[in-house]
């Protein structure tokens, strides 16, 4: 007699493939809308279900958690970051976590380089001026920007991600610094031809282009706070691929406005999808709906890593990619 199958809920629509292939595996129940779940619907959710697959947008906290029951044994987040999960918590309730990490490494790195060049050419004040039918023909002096070749980058940040910006930056001839938690190993360091700093702030201080490429953890709410942002050189350029709460916001879009940061390239904003108008109003930002791993491979294995992390939680093994508090 074949064992019983895990039912599984699944709080967003995903990949048509991904879907379908949790439909042979698992006893699923699949989300009409793509909608977010509310609050009351994932705990609904949770209820009911052996394994929740839940996206960013879901916020799964303490609260939460207590009122899921006793069925609930695996959350296998469809995404890297588990920031918008309480992951000590599910810990100590008997519920594991699993994420799906090193899937969206390269698409994220495109993205921050296109980012760049967005921000540093003018591309989508040049698309603007071409969709509008007011432009007047070439020009010696019009839509001036700047080279990338000879820039300072500085990666906040030098995890998967941030080690693939540098191979893309150096590509360019962009001279690579970073900093993070932990210093690079020297082989690598020397492979990317990275200079490392020990301090933030003096690495902020004399980059042209800073990109954070972080998670969003306690210890990175607002590290590039209002006062290490005045630090930033004003001809200088900022980029976030990673999350939004990295970065104060408000801080930045005062500065933007005044002219103390010569320009800014968002895939990720502190507020979510609820976007300060006055940052949206800025010709000198480049802001995107958050498309950093929107890549039909990437988003297609995503959701096999999440297959695969329920398929050997079923097989009574560890989840390959659980994530413990410890690495948080």
């Amino acid at each position: 007699m074949p064992a019983e199958r895990l039912s599984v809920v699944v709080t967003r629509r995903l990949p048509e493939v991904v879907e379908t292939r949790m439909k042979e595996l698992f006893d699923v129940e699949l989300r009409e809308s793509d909608a977010p779940m509310s609050r009351d619907e994932i705990v609904a959710a949770m209820k009911r279900a052996d394994v929740l697959v839940p996206t960013l947008t879901d916020t799964i906290d303490a609260a939460m958690l207590s009122q899921a029951g006793d069925k609930l044994r695996l959350i296998a987040n469809y995404g890297a970051g588990i920031d918008h999960i309480d992951v000590q918590t599910a810990r100590q309730l008997g519920v594991l976590v699993s994420n799906t990490p090193g899937v969206v490494t390269e698409d994220t790195a495109d993205m921050t380089m296109a980012l760049i060049l967005a921000v540093t050419r003018r591309i989508p004040e040049g698309l603007a001026l071409m969709q509008s039918g007011d432009w007047q023909g070439w020009s010696p002096t019009a839509m001036l920007g700047g080279r990338l070749g000879g820039r300072r980058l500085g990666i906040l940040g030098m995890g998967r991600i941030g080690q693939a910006v540098a191979r893309r930056a150096a590509a360019f001839g962009m001279q690579v610094h970073y900093h993070n938690r932990h210093r690079l190993h020297a082989d690598i360091e020397s492979e990317l031809e990275a200079t490392y700093w020990e301090s933030l702030d003096q690495m902020v201080a004399r980059m042209d282009i800073i990109s954070i490429n972080c998670p969003h953890t306690p210890s990175t709410f607002h590290l590039m706070n209002a006062r290490r942002l005045k630090l930033m050189k004003n001809n200088a350029v900022i980029v976030n691929t990673s999350r939004g709460e990295v970065i104060d916001e408000n801080a930045l879009t005062r500065m933007l406005r005044a002219g103390e940061i010569a320009g800014a390239g968002l895939d990720v904003f502190e507020g979510g999808a609820d976007i300060n108008p006055r940052l949206q109003a800025l010709k000198n930002v480049v802001l995107l709906p958050h498309m950093g791993s929107a890549t039909v491979e990437g988003r297609a294995e995503m959701g096999e890593k999440v297959i695969i992390n329920i398929k050997t939680f079923a097989d009574g093994h560890r989840p390959p990619d659980q994530v413990v508090p410890a690495m948080l």
